[in-house]
């Protein structure tokens, strides 16, 4: 049941919400000095129908998130020609699925979980397009690379370097985070501004270009745009909560 002031989803609705969410995340990019036309709005349809994938593409928002594969499945099936993205924790026994039904993949957790990826890759004839999630809030409740460890080995040549170089199907394109849970404005700046750091040094340390950060949702998005992401998860400002 919708909350009693929530209105009714349609699509124009949907489409007012996206213009007016548009409008503040390129003033908050160009307040920061950065391009208003970098990033890209991920609509994240976790607990909806497929008529509403169908209305978000309607409207325009043709990249679509989901959290977990087993519901992704039939939407992906129902609406393939939206741009498919897994952004919640992915289990290894759900990899080979993953790689048939998303394009890209934000929460690439470990190193063993990269190389099935590839391996499944190789086996599928896929190219699926990686980021590597790395836990800046040190929230157990949160997946992700350790982040001391993920700093260490893009400080030098490491086996993460070695695991992105040898590659050949899958293909790592940067790096996801979230902020800590109710953090304010400046605390997620700060955590959006050292994966942007985390990703430069990672690009100097495999010598290859990473142009992708998935940072930012909902509550969090003007200031990760700040920060420079390109990929921004939202659910609930298109949306609405999601129903019971």
């Amino acid at each position: 049941m919708l909350p009693v002031d929530e209105p009714r989803l349609s699509a124009d609705l949907v489409r007012e919400r996206h213009e007016r969410l548009r409008a503040r995340l390129r003033e908050a990019a160009e307040r920061a000095g950065r391009d208003p036309d970098g990033f890209r709005i991920v609509a994240v349809t976790k607990g909806f129908g497929i008529d509403v994938v169908r209305m978000a593409l309607e409207t325009g928002l043709r990249r679509i998130g989901e959290n977990r594969v087993q519901e992704a499945l039939p939407k992906v099936a129902a609406v393939p020609d939206a741009e498919w993205h897994l952004v919640g924790h992915l289990q290894s026994n759900k990899a080979r699925q993953a790689v048939a039904a998303f394009h890209w993949m934000h929460s690439v957790d470990g190193l063993p979980l990269l190389r099935r990826l590839e391996a499944i890759a190789h086996d599928a004839g896929r190219q699926p397009q990686l980021l590597l999630q790395v836990n800046l809030s040190g929230e157990a409740t949160k997946s992700g690379f350790e982040a001391q460890w993920f700093e260490a080995e893009t400080a030098g040549r490491g086996e993460l370097g070695v695991a992105i170089r040898e590659l050949r199907h899958a293909r790592v394109r940067g790096l996801m985070t979230m902020a800590r849970g109710g953090a304010g404005e400046n605390e997620a700046r700060a955590t959006f501004s050292r994966l942007r750091e985390l990703r430069d040094h990672l690009e100097a340390s495999v010598a290859m270009e990473l142009p992708e950060l998935s940072m930012g949702m909902t509550a969090d998005a003007e200031p990760a745009v700040a920060e420079g992401a390109t990929l921004v998860r939202v659910g609930t400002a298109l949306f609405g909560p999601r129903p019971d």
